[in-house]
């Protein structure tokens, strides 16, 4: 078996730890500690939150969305596939380096969505955009650390919190979604959804475009 190869490394904003780009044969990974946060071999639950979010708002003009977290491009190339010409979407990105990688040994992987006219690249958190925002996006999807239950960063707590969602709902335009990546259930947070006031179906998506692998679970959240 081929060895890993270690390509670089990026601090994390907060000093919530350090992320580390890899790359075995075609196979990369991103790694925070021990833990694997992502891999280029399994793509099909962030595509699906794309996918299923686009569905949503199929039928708007010139629809805006917010993706926080590039990773590896995963959901930004999905909804670009999915969503028409006249749409706009803002990535937020808070590690700078993940947006290097992606033009750089990741290139191949994202497939030229960063260059893409309908694609804005924002630096930095997103929870702080979102709260700077009022009905300024048909969908926002959240990719950010491992889901609500997070391991980076303890102030991304505060996306998933009751404020949190409260800001993401008045971000939102009308009937607008929330969709949100896990790498695991959390009843707590669906609870705190609907609580809110949003409409919400969890859905249990395999890790693998392959229909194998793991399960993540995501939330399709519709403001009223």
């Amino acid at each position: 078996m081929l060895p890993w190869i270690h390509l670089d490394r990026a601090s994390i904003p907060g000093n919530a730890g350090e992320l580390r780009l890899k790359q075995r044969g075609s196979e990369f990974s991103i790694m925070l500690g021990s833990t694997e946060l992502m891999n280029s071999r399994l793509s099909g639950s962030e595509e699906a939150l794309a996918v299923l979010s686009c569905e949503r708002i199929a039928s708007r003009t010139n629809p805006s969305m917010l993706v926080g977290g590039l990773g590896m491009g995963f959901t930004l190339r999905a909804a670009l596939g999915a969503l028409p010409q006249d749409a706009r979407v803002v990535v937020a990105e808070l590690v700078p380096a993940v947006v290097e990688w992606g033009r750089g040994p990741l290139k191949d992987i994202h497939g030229g969505t960063l260059d893409d006219p309908r694609v804005d690249i924002h630096l930095g958190d997103v929870g702080a955009l979102i709260r700077s925002k009022r009905a300024a996006y048909d969908a926002i999807l959240l990719d950010v650390d491992n889901g609500p239950d997070g391991l980076t960063r303890a102030s991304n707590d505060s996306l998933y919190s009751h404020d949190g969602l409260r800001a993401a709902k008045t971000a939102l335009r009308p009937n607008g979604v929330l969709a949100v990546w896990s790498s695991a259930p959390d009843r707590a947070f669906t609870r705190r959804l609907r609580e809110v006031g949003f409409a919400t179906d969890e859905v249990s998506v395999r890790a693998s475009s392959r229909n194998s692998g793991a399960r993540h679970v995501l939330w399709i959240a519709t403001r009223g």
